[in-house]
């Protein structure tokens, strides 16, 4: 979430635009739901002692009550894990194909039609009031936590005064930890409910505490703003409050797969070179499902260039303001689509740099599951499984460890 000029992933550190959410984290060949963690444990640290007796005035001089402070702090920790993730992030990049298959996975999929019609009086009604889409504030929270099932178990307060502590982005975590001493004073919340992600991000929705204040909402009336609790209702209506605020335009598509016709002009594709509906139909610009065109810009999604190809409108821009990844925000578009009951991306997407496609993935990986070394599942994502059983394979022939899927491999194993 964005705030005060920093994102959740800017928060984070994750400065790839294809990085996966958390929800996303891979236990598997490639992506999908994984159990949750443990959750990290406190230890003795004399410095973070300090750190914090010295924060609390500082809290107390920004508006925050010593006996807010003081219960906020009555069983918090020093976590030594929390500044392990932030300092040895691995960032990759995933190719957009990889990331839709991972952000509309079958699973993903099936779990959010089932969420989607579950809560749908409350999508609605929340649409009704904010006028964002209910498929829509669905999909993020698909993205986000899975629907629900991985909220993060994190102790928010630890987490974030640890991080402060350790200093590398102190002034901002402070700032972050300043904004969760507000939200519990204003009793949304005890401190020992405000769990979240190893950064401070909470809720269905993954808000971090700065973009909490400035958009969560009271849905449901009952005089707190609940993100984190087993009813995502205030979670979802504070993501439709955020995205209306950002300027989200009801009944305009996030964007669409296109077709162009032979010889299109490459130096048309980008973003920032918009055209009306009209000026791309003359051009011979089509909508793959038949839908009416929109204005906006198209860009080429393709593993190496071409298609599939994307016309993103003004709505696409919407969500990038909730998390500035363009493969993040595609795939709340086409998660939104797929929740409707649409399909998925019509287009090849040609080879991957190993000049694998994706049928070539899914083979190698059902081949390796098959000669006893699994990877969970053949979706042709290539995750940790997958990477770990090639590993296993080669050294098991006497092979170069490399767990790089090739099509040398793939010739390999058949």
């Amino acid at each position: 979430m964005r705030s005060n000029g920093f994102s959740r992933r800017e928060a984070m550190g994750l400065g790839a635009a294809a990085v996966l959410s958390a929800c996303m984290s891979t236990g598997r060949s490639g992506g999908g739901y994984r159990a949750p963690d443990v959750a990290p444990r406190a230890v003795p640290n004399a410095g973070w002692d300090a750190w914090v007796a010295g924060f609390k005035g500082r809290a107390v001089s920004r508006g925050i009550s010593s006996g807010t402070v003081e219960a906020a702090f009555r069983g918090a920790g020093f976590l030594p894990e929390v500044i392990e993730k932030d300092r040895n992030q691995t960032e990759f990049t995933r190719t957009l194909e990889d990331y839709l298959n991972i952000a509309a996975s079958d699973e993903r999929v099936s779990l959010g039609r089932q969420k989607y019609a579950q809560y749908g009086g409350v999508l609605s009604a929340i649409e009704s009031r904010y006028g964002v889409e209910g498929n829509v504030v669905a999909a993020v929270w698909g993205l986000e936590s899975f629907f629900g099932t991985r909220r993060g178990n994190v102790p928010v307060i630890s987490a974030l005064s640890t991080l402060a502590y350790e200093g590398r982005r102190g002034e901002f975590f402070e700032g972050q930890l300043v904004a969760a001493l507000k939200i519990l004073q204003a009793g949304d919340v005890s401190p020992q409910g405000m769990t979240g992600s190893w950064a401070g991000a909470m809720g269905h929705t993954q808000f971090i505490p700065t973009s909490y204040l400035a958009f969560a909402v009271d849905f449901t009336g009952d005089g707190r703003r609940d993100i984190w609790g087993e009813d995502p209702t205030d979670a979802l209506a504070s993501t439709a409050a955020y995205l209306a605020k950002s300027g989200w335009t009801h009944g305009l598509p996030w964007g669409m797969e296109v077709t162009v016709p032979a010889g299109f002009n490459a130096g048309l594709l980008g973003r920032g070179k918009g055209k009306s509906a009209a000026e791309w139909q003359g051009l011979g610009v089509r909508s793959a499902s038949g839908q009416s065109l929109a204005g906006g810009s198209i860009i080429a999604g393709g593993n190496g260039g071409g298609a599939p190809y994307f016309l993103l409108t003004q709505n696409f821009a919407t969500i990038l303001r909730y998390n500035n990844a363009q493969n993040y925000a595609i795939g709340v578009g086409h998660l939104s689509d797929r929740l409707l009951g649409r399909g998925a991306v019509q287009a090849s997407f040609g080879p991957d740099a190993s000049g694998m496609t994706k049928a070539d993935r899914q083979e190698l990986q059902r081949r390796l599951t098959a000669k006893g070394f699994d990877t969970e599942g053949s979706d042709g994502v290539i995750g940790a499984k997958t990477r770990a059983a090639i590993s296993a394979y080669e050294a098991s022939v006497g092979l170069p460890v490399t767990g790089e899927p090739t099509l040398e491999l793939l010739r390999r194993l058949r």
